[in-house]
């Protein structure tokens, strides 16, 4: 018997300490996930599939506000696809690209253009030399403002006249999305020879060049908040831009007579921002003519921007609306609106500024874009 109590002992010993290493690394583990999660607090996603991935990484990897762009495959049926398996086309998968982005630094509408600008939208065989239903381009929205914003996105680039043929680049929803083999991540920067030796040949720049010219590299206009921070401005300049009755509704808690105000009937689409900071609040498409004389809404915009507070003066209990960024008075909210939300945003027209969709590209506002359908029409 004593002749085994050593290796046994020796057994139990190795297996002591790989229990306490494997403990070891899944706290270690733990600790890295947290802390990269606790890096990346507000994120999002884009999916683009633009034919070969190659030349989808480079646009998007340029671009301030993107954290990452993957190459990868989706769209098909396939489960853990390989490239010789996509690129034989029968997965169903396509070549894709998976963007990582703040959208407080750069918007979904931001990608949509470069997207645009990178590809032949025309094209639903393939992408240039590369042919194929794994090389067709496609849109994967992963919420519905994606799919609102990229719909009037395409709408507006078959409105401009820039191609001859139909625009066929479908909008669909984001399904699984299978990272590509390490060997094709950052292959522009691994491979520079042959990835220029490619592209150059493929007839990708040739085709971009002719349909965009200077137009090809896209300047983002507009760097969501961090560019055009919406603040309140001094009392006294406040006191120089605003009206009485505006400056009394947004400062002082006033309240506009019903009916006898700016925007309590409008049915123009458009959306209202705060007339003190611009930051944006309702749109005309939540909009709706509660009876009381004031602009209604049943949901703002971003319910980001909109701050609640307790209202207990007039012998009555109330939520009060404000907003965040300009602390404006902006008015209340009830319960007994209409669905979806059940809720009524009784605002006041002083402290809103309105502004037209055939206007708001120009004023900044173009990624609320999306929330329109046929601008020309009432809301």
């Amino acid at each position: 018997m004593k002749k085994y109590m050593q290796p046994l002992a020796l057994l139990i010993g190795v297996l002591a300490v790989a229990l306490f290493s494997f403990n070891a690394y899944c706290v270690k583990e733990s600790r890295a996930q947290a802390a990269s999660a606790a890096s990346v607090p507000n994120e999002q996603q884009a999916t683009f599939a633009g034919g070969c991935f190659w030349c989808m990484e480079p646009p998007f990897e340029k671009l301030p506000g993107v954290r990452q762009v993957i190459s990868g495959y989706t769209g098909g049926h396939k489960k853990n696809p390989t490239y010789g398996e996509v690129s034989y086309g029968s997965t169903g998968h396509v070549e894709a690209v998976q963007v990582t982005f703040d959208p407080a630094v750069i918007s979904y509408n931001d990608l949509l253009e470069v997207f645009w600008r990178n590809i032949d939208p025309t094209d639903a065989g393939g992408q240039f030399v590369d042919r194929g239903d794994q090389y067709a381009t496609g849109i994967f929205y992963h919420d519905k403002m994606q799919k609102q914003l990229a719909l009037a996105s395409k709408e507006r680039l078959a409105k401009s006249g820039r191609f001859d043929r139909d625009i066929v680049t479908p909008i669909l929803p984001a399904q699984v999305f299978y990272r590509a083999e390490e060997y094709h991540q950052d292959f522009y920067k691994k491979d520079p020879k042959h990835y220029h030796r490619y592209r150059s040949g493929s007839g990708r720049d040739q085709f971009i060049e002719k349909h965009w010219g200077e137009e090809r590299i896209y300047k983002i206009r507009k760097v969501s908040n961090m560019s055009q921070p919406y603040s309140k401005p001094s009392e006294s300049e406040l006191k120089s831009r605003l009206t009485p009755l505006q400056f009394k509704v947004t400062q002082h808690e006033g309240t506009e007579p019903p009916f006898d105000n700016a925007f309590w009937d409008n049915k123009k689409p458009g959306i209202y921002v705060d007339i003190v900071s611009g930051e944006p609040l309702f749109s005309s498409t939540d909009k709706f003519d509660s009876g009381t004389g004031w602009p209604s809404f049943t949901r703002p915009i971003d319910p980001e921007n909109i701050v609640e507070k307790k209202d207990s003066s007039f012998f009555m209990v109330r939520t009060e609306v404000r907003s965040r960024h300009g602390d404006s008075h902006l008015g209340h909210v009830f319960n007994d609106g209409p669905k979806p939300t059940g809720l009524r945003y009784c605002i006041n027209s002083a402290s809103l500024r309105f502004i037209p969709v055939d206007q708001m590209e120009a004023e900044g506002y173009g990624e609320y874009l999306g929330l329109f359908k046929g601008a020309g029409k009432s809301s």
